[in-house]
């Protein structure tokens, strides 16, 4: 599976309904009530099966503009030691053409990882490039198969986890739900 990732490449249908339709088995034996998948599914057919294994009740599609995506990407840092993730990509893109201006942030490591980053072999620009494509071809389609089921919501990112977060809550209706849980933590 690493390798087909590293090449940017996707991992085939049967492989990936197999480990997750395991998954979710374990998952409602231990109780769970519900799951968030992200980057699946990636094809029609996916969705299709995904309908077959398991009730779909929202997608969201989280939008980014390219340029952001790709400079998101190749910033991506792993910290060798730790496994945290950082990303040293500081993206400031000017309201232009009736698009608004985005900022995000880098998000960098603490002092004890900065010396131990490293970055992920599929974070090249030609491998990032090569997912926007084959996103273009095969995921785009998904998108109108859950739009035409009334599940699917679009979400422009604003910019960084800051600014998306409490807009990604507000749109789902779910701000009051958050305090609610935090008060009774």
């Amino acid at each position: 599976l690493k390798e087909i990732v590293n090449q940017g490449k996707l991992v085939s249908d049967e492989i990936i309904i197999d480990l997750l339709s395991k998954r979710l088995e374990a998952g409602e034996a231990k109780g769970e009530s519900g799951f968030i998948l992200d980057g699946f599914p990636r094809t029609v057919r996916q969705a299709e099966i995904l309908e077959g294994v398991t009730d779909i009740d929202l997608v969201i599609n989280l939008k980014l503009r390219e340029e952001a995506l790709l400079a998101k990407c190749l910033g991506r840092r792993i910290c060798s030691e730790c496994g945290g993730n950082y990303n040293v990509a500081c993206i400031d893109i000017k309201a232009e053409n009736g698009k608004p201006g985005m900022y995000m942030a880098p998000l960098p490591p603490p002092p004890q990882c900065a010396s131990k980053l490293i970055t992920r072999a599929d974070d090249t620009e030609e491998v990032v490039k090569q997912r926007l494509r084959i996103y273009q071809a095969m995921t785009l389609p998904v998108e109108d198969f859950y739009r035409s089921r009334g599940k699917l919501l679009e979400f422009d990112l604003p910019g960084g986890v800051r600014e998306s977060w409490p807009k990604l809550l507000h749109a789902l209706n779910l701000e009051d739900e958050e305090d609610k849980q935090s008060a009774a933590a």
